[in-house]
């Protein structure tokens, strides 16, 4: 597996921007009063409630910086238009989360309960499902991605003009959802996502689709640098982040052509959206911070993947993340043994 000198410039300036960004960011979101309360926590400090500008800095810088050097030294750079298509998805998405992350710091919900107090809202619930549809016009736009998709265990299937008009909004808007489910533990969010980024990413070298590479690997590499200020105890939340995750997942499959390795790579996700699916995504992820530091869920009921982490045993925040991130890598991992066999 070839890796080209200019992604590893691209990959290494995008971790860099972000790790040199995302506190310059912070101090920012303070001095403007865009900060939350962690609400399994004892101390109830400010928190920058919005990660996403640095870590999006990075991405692009990262990602032009390729194009740049693709296009003026090597002059191999094919596909420009489908990046640029993934950029703009990429930037949609950015400004919806911003977006509800801005409108959810307008009022805090009504309630006697410590959860309740420092748990906000924003935009109607109804509306968070369709929020992310927007983004997914650049991607139909230019017709990005391949109508004939190879599915896990079917085989082979032409979609023809209802890939770009029905399946890639439908993508953009399941993953970003799904990805948004899954949160709210401190690094959860970056670390699931640059697990399933990285391996996405390294499948697409393997397979020659080397846009679809650059994408992933910067923005997983992006991640990781903001995984410095967002694992336990957080300084900064994802916030915008987390619907970016899943448009960016969703966007990379789409040019790179990599539906069947990606929904197996997606399964923990998958898993998650039914289990919300099942209170009628009332559930929230969050635990109750006990006496010991461990934390419990809130009902008994089994209602996401924190949940039944939880319900294991006596574990930390930081254990319980530690424990969906290796549960992430496994799946990636077996991903890549079992994708010749599908």
């Amino acid at each position: 597996m070839n890796i080209p000198v200019t992604l590893i410039g691209a990959m290494s300036l995008s971790f860099a921007i972000t790790y040199l960004m995302v506190p310059a960011f912070n101090n920012y979101m303070h001095s403007i009063g865009v900060v939350g309360s962690d609400i399994m926590k004892k101390d109830k400090k400010p928190i920058a409630d919005m990660g996403g500008p640095g870590v999006i800095t990075g991405f692009l810088l990262g990602v032009f910086f390729y194009i740049g050097l693709e296009i003026f030294i090597t002059e191999r750079l094919m596909g420009l238009v489908n990046i640029l298509a993934c950029l703009c998805t990429v930037l949609m998405i950015s400004l919806i989360g911003i977006f509800d992350t801005l409108t959810a710091l307008v009022k805090k919900r009504e309630g006697e309960g410590e959860f309740e107090q420092y748990k906000k809202i924003g935009i109607p619930r109804w509306l968070y499902f369709f929020i992310p549809l927007p983004a997914a016009v650049p991607l139909m736009a230019v017709n990005a991605g391949i109508s004939k998709l190879t599915l896990p265990f079917i085989g082979r299937v032409d979609f023809g003009t209802a890939y770009p008009l029905l399946l890639v909004p439908f993508a953009i808007l399941c993953c970003s959802n799904a990805t948004n489910f899954l949160a709210g533990f401190n690094g959860l969010e970056a670390g699931m996502g640059s697990v399933a980024l990285l391996s996405l990413g390294i499948y697409a070298l393997r397979q020659g689709q080397l846009n679809a590479a650059m994408i992933a690997l910067c923005f997983a590499f992006a991640l990781i640098a903001f995984l410095r200020y967002n694992w336990y105890p957080a300084s900064v939340f994802p916030g915008d982040l987390n619907y970016t995750i899943g448009a960016v997942y969703a966007g990379v499959t789409v040019i790179g052509n990599m539906e069947k390795f990606a929904i197996l790579c997606f399964m923990p996700y998958i898993l998650e959206a039914f289990l919300k699916a099942a209170s009628r995504f009332e559930a929230e992820s969050y635990g109750i911070l006990q006496e010991n530091g461990t934390v419990k869920p809130r009902e008994k009921k089994i209602r996401g993947l924190t949940h039944l982490v939880m319900s294991m045993g006596d574990f930390t925040e930081p254990q319980v993340t530690t424990i969906l991130i290796g549960l992430e890598v496994m799946i990636c991992v077996l991903s890549f043994l079992v994708i010749g066999y599908i």
